[in-house]
């Protein structure tokens, strides 16, 4: 099996292998399903469910392998308390109830407020979840799907799908996100052994 098939093709044939191995995935294609009957604003299913899922798919690995959880943004600022986000994260989490993997729920519109507590360094105030993306600390992560009005997928990567197809962790310089990078690669790089880190 050669994982390494779909490296370096154009952006559109990438595109589309991407999302036949998104919708092929059955964790994932339930998981779509209810995010999009949740009906939260600008709402977006983004990185590690994506791409290890993509990387499972090359691997022979099983679906869900090395997956923890799904990671789920919307955007709303019409309410930046954190209690806004409470009572959407607890009403995600009863509709989510069944689904084989808990799904993390995050407002984009409010990590302005609580990054830097939590990181040591400002954060930029995003203007819509797919801005979020492009702020990963690795660009291989940062890809994110939703359904469009059409029902058809919709996919937000901002640098591209290369390096994900590469089996290639690149870093994202634009925030001091160097720890991140490393321990997300190095785990990365336990699950599946084909893949490289380029250094920060």
């Amino acid at each position: 099996m050669n994982h390494l098939r779909h490296s370096g093709l154009p952006f559109e044939a990438q595109r589309m292998v991407f999302l036949d191995i998104v919708a092929a995935d059955p964790l994932l294609a339930d998981t779509l399903v209810r995010v999009r009957e949740l009906a939260l604003p600008d709402w977006l299913v983004v990185s590690g469910a994506l791409y290890n899922s993509v990387w499972n798919h090359l691997t022979g690995k099983p679906s869900g392998y090395g997956i923890r959880d799904v990671d789920l943004f919307y955007f709303d600022d019409s309410d930046l308390s954190y209690e806004a986000e409470d009572a959407v994260i607890r009403r995600a989490a009863a509709h989510f109830e069944g689904l084989p993997l808990p799904v993390e729920v995050r407002n984009q519109a409010r990590v302005h407020l609580w990054y830097p507590r939590k990181f040591g360094q400002p954060c930029p105030r995003y203007a819509s979840a797919s801005e979020s993306v492009s702020f990963f600390a690795s660009k291989t992560h940062a890809v994110g799907v939703r359904y469009d009005g059409n029902g058809q997928f919709e996919l937000v990567a901002p640098f591209g799908l290369d390096d994900l197809f590469s089996f290639r962790i690149t870093p994202n310089r634009v925030m001091d996100n160097q720890r991140t990078h490393e321990v997300k690669g190095a785990r990365a790089k336990a699950n599946w052994p084909e893949i490289s880190v380029v250094p920060w």
